[in-house]
């Protein structure tokens, strides 16, 4: 059933890159971008459904649908949905991701993009930053379950990110659904260390990304890439943000106490 939908979404929405070899007058640039995607959405549906990753998604699937009855972790509940907006999003970031990274998830609530990336990356060493004690109590379960390498921390960013063992420690920070990007970059930097990248799972980001230039230079990241990107079935659109730690981030940040959201960078 998934390899027929996703069969379904190629046809739809795109163009298949076989047309471009059949003389199809099209950009070479659009056709490598067409086959490029088509051989994304292939390896991601292989990992999801195939072999002992295919068994640890599903698996967290059931896991997910049974802690949301008593947790409200998402609203999206439907197996397809999950597999669409969960799964493939969080696993569309795989390769920015450096090999062996000690990498920090900020709000980590239901473990997307964290527990995805951990069932296809078992190289990835992660540590889940959640600030509520329920969605901790999920995450450990899903954890140990799964058998993934990860510690669960129930804390909130902005005092985290002052401890010592915690600051600039990180070889990536990630986030999805968080924040806005300057307030999220104000939570995200000051956990990774200088070479490290921040990675912001966003929707469109093109006015955030205006917002947040301010931000991104205080706090000693520099913007690398801004990757648009189109879920299947026409699910929305999003964009993977990519920034390089190019310096530490001043002792004053995060600065607490709300002012991350209330008063933005």
């Amino acid at each position: 059933m998934f390899r027929k939908l996703c069969t379904m979404w190629k046809n739809k929405f795109f163009i298949s890159a076989e047309l471009c070899t059949a003389k199809i007058l099209l950009p070479q640039k659009i056709c490598a971008i067409i086959a490029l995607m088509e051989n994304a959405y292939e390896k991601y549906e292989k990992l999801i459904t195939e072999g002992d990753t295919g068994e640890k998604f599903s698996a967290f699937y059931d896991l997910l649908l049974k802690y949301n009855a008593m947790f409200n972790l998402t609203r999206i509940t439907g197996e397809e949905d999950c597999r669409v907006k969960h799964f493939f999003d969080s696993l569309a970031g795989e390769k920015y991701f450096p090999h062996g990274a000690a990498v920090a998830e900020i709000g980590s609530g239901g473990g997307f993009p964290s527990v995805p990336l951990m069932i296809a990356r078992p190289d990835l060493r992660f540590t889940l930053i959640e600030s509520v004690g329920k969605k901790c109590s999920f995450l450990r379960e899903a954890v140990k379950e799964l058998g993934l390498n990860a510690n669960v921390v129930q804390a909130r960013a902005e005092d985290l990110a002052r401890q010592e063992d915690f600051r600039e420690k990180f070889g990536v920070c990630c986030a999805r659904a968080v924040a806005r990007l300057n307030t999220l970059a104000e939570y995200c930097a000051p956990f990774v260390k200088k070479g490290g990248l921040f990675i912001a799972y966003k929707g469109k980001a093109e006015e955030e990304l205006k917002e947040a230039e301010r931000a991104f230079g205080v706090l000693g990241i520099k913007l690398s890439s801004a990757e648009k990107y189109s879920l299947p079935f026409g699910e929305g659109e999003r964009t993977l943000v990519v920034a390089e730690k190019i310096k530490p981030t001043p002792p004053a940040y995060p600065r607490g106490r709300g002012k991350e959201r209330s008063s933005p960078l």
